[in-house]
């Protein structure tokens, strides 16, 4: 996958030559450049936003350097082209899949106000990381680009590693045990040194079904549960009553 970022902070994008970034890269399966569009600014002083017309608060970006530096990437007509913007779709790990399909990604990060409105002309999707403001579009386009890139095969060593993560499925993922056998009086749950397979699976389901109802209850609003899920659900609501009783 080639990807290409267009930010007025290259700088800040010192992690991607780090962890499953640099792995990535390692491999041949991931080729990503920065792209200043301040050197597609409009004059000598390297501006790139100004003021809004019919006035109001703060500064926009300017659509000429943004433009201008998009189409001087080669071949950027074929690639998917992604504005980092709060009015977009909220991303997901449903989109990051379908991006970790692309050959070819850019990201266009704001700052300032926002962008003029003619910018978005020139992009495939408009995507936010969340509900909330941040001071620029290079973070959410980081937290974008890991999410993505860890879905190409090979990436990530332990592919069965990634089915099971949360979001990849509808339902949270189970909670999960390692060394000390005991820590603080707390044990592993006995199930997970069983050696059965069957029932270690089934405890797994189970506590990853807990977990969503308990902490994402959101999720199950469209999920169609199996009648041991649904038999769970009622055990779950049931553990709630009580403990509501007792307190």
């Amino acid at each position: 996958m080639k990807i290409d970022i267009l930010t007025l902070f290259p700088e800040m994008f010192a992690p991607m030559d780090h962890s499953v970034m640099k792995n990535a890269q390692d491999k041949g399966l991931l080729e990503w450049a920065c792209h200043n569009f301040r050197d597609f600014a409009i004059n000598r002083h390297g501006h790139v936003d100004d003021y809004p017309y019919g006035g109001g608060a703060g500064m926009l970006l300017r659509p000429e350097p943004i433009v201008h530096c998009l189409e001087a990437i080669p071949h950027y007509q074929d690639a998917r082209v992604v504005l980092v913007d709060p009015i977009g779709q909220p991303f997901s790990q449903q989109l990051a899949q379908e991006l970790a399909q692309e050959d070819h990604l850019i990201f266009i990060c704001g700052h300032y106000e926002g962008f003029d409105e003619r910018v978005r002309a020139y992009v495939d999707d408009q995507v936010s990381l969340g509900d909330y403001v941040l001071t620029n579009g290079e973070l959410p386009t980081m937290v974008m680009v890991d999410a993505t890139v860890r879905l190409i095969p090979g990436v990530v060593g332990n592919e069965e590693s990634i089915v099971h993560e949360s979001f990849q499925v509808p339902l949270l993922e189970h909670p999960q045990y390692t060394r000390p056998l005991e820590f603080r009086q707390q044990l592993v749950p006995e199930v997970l040194m069983s050696g059965h397979h069957a029932k270690i699976s089934q405890w797994r389901h189970r506590e990853s079904l807990r977990r969503t109802y308990l902490y994402r209850p959101d999720l199950l609003e469209d999920y169609d549960p199996s009648p041991q899920e649904r038999a769970w659900l009622e055990e779950f609501a049931a553990e709630d009553q009580s403990q509501d009783a007792d307190d």
